[in-house]
């Protein structure tokens, strides 16, 4: 989850901004298989796995969960800036605020979990009782990972496009677009896992991780379950950034 104050107008104008902005090369496509070219293609592809220290969590300790978050957001820090150098951009690091409470940068909290603050650049992650009672180590990292998605979609420009776009836009256009934000920022999450998976220790195999996604609640900022395991599972498999143009998808894809 995320405090993400921009919006959208029509499928067809966002597609093709929005698109114009991650990729040089053809829409997407249905073939799984076959990633983008262009921008896309270079900040991803072929790249050694990523060996970060992250560390265990110890349940009821807020120190420990700190510290877990910490790890996760230097290692998605590393990450990005390599996808970045390897494209020839500018890439910047988000500020990173670990609370127990309600107050952030960008406004009161008003639900659980982590938000992205664009005009702070700051990802916000809030640990609830539950994260304390049950510090599930994947959904702690997911934290981060989905968030850094969001940073990178600032970076690129794709937030401010959306923002753009907003006062033109009806109610349902910016339900969809904002369904194809969270798409692209769970594809990216899953770009980010499939170099670094093995050193985050998940406690989970991959397949139940995507099963688990699949199954939870809905929402109506993110979309529909089933449609987040897709692309959390299409950016992992295909491991770079071309795989995550949700701008162009088809809406049974992002709904």
């Amino acid at each position: 989850m995320r405090t993400l104050l921009v919006a959208a107008a029509t499928c067809t104008a966002a597609g093709l901004l929005l698109s114009a902005l991650v990729l040089s090369g053809p829409a997407w496509a249905a073939a799984p298989g076959t990633p983008q070219t262009g921008l896309s293609d270079v900040m991803g592809g072929d790249q050694p796995r990523l060996t970060c220290v992250v560390p265990a969590i110890r349940a009821g300790v807020v120190a420990s969960l700190k510290s877990f978050h910490r790890a996760m957001a230097r290692c998605a820090d590393r990450f990005w800036a390599g996808r970045f150098a390897a494209a020839g951009l500018a890439y910047s690091t988000p500020q990173v605020t670990i609370t127990t409470g309600s107050d952030s940068v960008c406004g009161k909290i008003t639900s659980s979990g982590a938000h992205y603050c664009p005009e702070q650049r700051t990802i916000v992650i809030r640990i609830m009782k539950q994260d304390l009672r049950d510090p599930f180590r994947m959904n702690m990292a997911h934290s981060v990972a989905h968030e850094w998605g969001h940073h990178v979609q600032q970076l690129t420009g794709v937030l401010d496009a959306q923002s753009a776009l907003y006062r033109p836009a009806s109610g349902s256009a910016r339900t969809l677009l904002s369904h194809r934000l969270e798409m692209q920022a769970e594809c990216f999450a899953g770009v980010f896992y499939s170099a670094t998976l093995e050193s985050i220790k998940p406690q989970i195999e991959w397949e139940e991780w995507i099963d688990a996604v699949r199954r939870a609640e809905e929402s109506e900022i993110h979309g529909k379950p089933k449609n987040l395991a897709f692309w959390q599972d299409r950016g992992y498999r295909g491991g770079a950034t071309g795989f995550c143009n949700t701008w162009t998808a088809t809406k049974a894809k992002v709904t």
